[in-house]
């Protein structure tokens, strides 16, 4: 679900004029990213039409039999893929392509970038326990998001001279202090989220000490479960009116992380506050 978010940022962008040179994607975002790279610049309204006609049990089949390593199977994915009309070797691609992986048993990240490309995809969102991980040539991948579910350093690795950032999801916001959970599943929830929120931070920091990072905001505050596939249209547009807005007054003048100071623009009824802040 919170790709969705990536494809309003991505309407931002474009209305902008901006083409990316090299895309990096972990997850949703190297789905997501593999359209950007195939469509440089003109992909934002073929991935909202893929989005809009999405359903959960598309995705996410809960019900019927169960794959060996995950409790869904990944046909649904094969077929969004196929459907998405992608080459079939991401050599083919218009522009350079990552996707990101972890390799299961040396737990070293993958970084995808030749060879078949739904491999790379399958195996770049195979989230643990929920799809199956992926046979690769001669590696078992599964879902990058453990050690890289903001890729900004496979993406500086590749060559980036600068960065723009999409980013999606409560772990991507601003840490806020919190009354303590007492229930186990709130409690590992809550451990999950400061592990990945410290590893984007992290991430970034290190990132923007040699290059320019900017990060665009979504605006969206309250996520929905990943696999309620029913907002898509309210994450697009959010995204999209926040992303533009920071776009229209962000300057960048050299290395640096560049984003929405905190706490994050929300979602209102009709309006949106927000600030622009340049950090190192």
């Amino acid at each position: 679900m919170y790709g969705a978010a990536h494809v309003g940022a991505g309407h931002a962008l474009e209305q902008r004029g901006f083409v990316p040179q090299l895309v990096v994607g972990t997850s949703v975002g190297a789905l997501n990213g593999a359209m950007a790279a195939a469509h440089p610049g003109a992909a934002a309204e073929s991935l909202d039409h893929l989005w809009m006609s999405v359903r959960r049990g598309q995705v996410f089949p809960f019900t019927g039999p169960r794959s060996a390593g995950g409790i869904c199977t990944d046909r649904g994915l094969r077929r969004i893929i196929a459907k998405a009309g992608l080459p079939s070797r991401i050599e083919q691609l218009a522009v350079p392509f990552t996707a990101v992986a972890v390799d299961l048993y040396t737990g070293a990240p993958a970084a995808l970038d030749r060879g078949d490309l739904e491999s790379a995809l399958l195996a770049s969102a195979a989230i643990p326990g929920i799809f199956p991980p992926v046979s690769r040539e001669g590696r078992l991948l599964i879902d990058g998001g453990p050690l890289a579910y903001v890729p900004v350093r496979a993406a500086q690795q590749a060559g980036a001279a600068s960065l723009v950032v999409v980013t999606a999801g409560p772990e991507s916001w601003p840490l806020r202090p919190t009354v303590p959970p007492r229930r186990p599943r709130a409690i590992a929830a809550r451990a999950g989220l400061l592990a990945l929120h410290h590893q984007i931070e992290h991430d970034l920091q290190e990132v923007a000490e040699d290059i320019p990072t900017v990060v665009l905001p979504t605006g969206i505050e309250v996520w929905p479960a990943p696999w309620d596939l029913r907002h898509s249209r309210r994450l697009m547009r959010t995204a999209a009116a926040t992303s533009a807005q920071f776009l229209d007054s962000v300057v960048v003048r050299g290395p640096g992380l560049y984003r929405f100071a905190a706490p994050e623009p929300v979602e209102t009824a009709g309006r949106m506050s927000s600030s622009i802040a340049r950090s190192r």
